[in-house]
């Protein structure tokens, strides 16, 4: 077990001003997120924090991360759409999302009841980087800004978090993002929407905070 992981379960991703306080997300669904990450573990996975989240790498490639939505705890893979999905379980983050697919959790208790299940799809994940598959993107259909498509590959959390938004909370951003004519401007944009995006929110929303029941 990684003690940074270990400080994520205690104060959250710290990624907005919600980080280390009573309304982080993740402590809505801290039971969630350990038993997950028990499992993950217990599948050989090397246990690191990228982004703010746990993220599970194999041979240095990463593989999965377990991490906490604003409705719901997830283990989102990096390569989803290769797997076969047997059960049926896995969702895309959003109508554009071409490699990561993901298994929602709201319920602890039920979590050991699709144990087997999940490692399953854990270990047909490790397949694929073991046979070094690679997934084959299309041109996204959004005119998404080149500064926002490069902060996509330095954060895939925020890429996963940004597809799950509605299709017009994603619009609302993009021309929010287009705007200025120069790059810095909309780099600068970018990086104080950050935190809505990863708590769910729109461009004009004002955070809600959820309690679990």
């Amino acid at each position: 077990m990684n003690p940074k992981v270990d400080n994520y379960l205690e104060q959250g991703c710290m990624r907005c001003e919600l980080g280390g306080t009573p309304d982080c997300k993740v402590h809505a669904w801290t039971a969630e997120l350990e038993k997950l990450r028990t499992i993950v573990l217990d599948c050989g996975l090397t246990e690191e924090l990228k982004w703010g989240v746990p993220c599970y790498t194999f041979n240095n490639s990463n593989v999965l991360t377990v991490s906490a939505l604003k409705n719901y705890s997830v283990i989102s893979f990096f390569k989803g759409v290769l797997l076969k999905d047997a059960k049926d379980i896995l969702e895309m983050p959003g109508p554009n999302s071409q490699s990561a697919r993901y298994i929602k959790f709201v319920d602890a208790e039920r979590i050991p009841e699709m144990e087997a299940v999940v490692k399953s799809y854990i270990y047909e994940a490790i397949e694929v980087e073991k046979a070094g598959l690679k997934v084959h993107f299309k041109k996204n259909p959004e005119p998404i800004p080149a500064e926002l498509e490069h902060k996509f590959e330095e954060d895939p959390v925020l890429k996963s978090a940004f597809e799950s938004l509605t299709p017009g909370r994603q619009r609302g951003y993009i021309l929010y993002f287009s705007q200025p004519k120069q790059s810095k401007t909309r780099e600068s944009r970018i990086e104080k929407c950050t935190g809505k995006i990863l708590n769910g929110e729109g461009l004009h929303d004002k955070y809600n905070s959820r309690k679990k029941i």
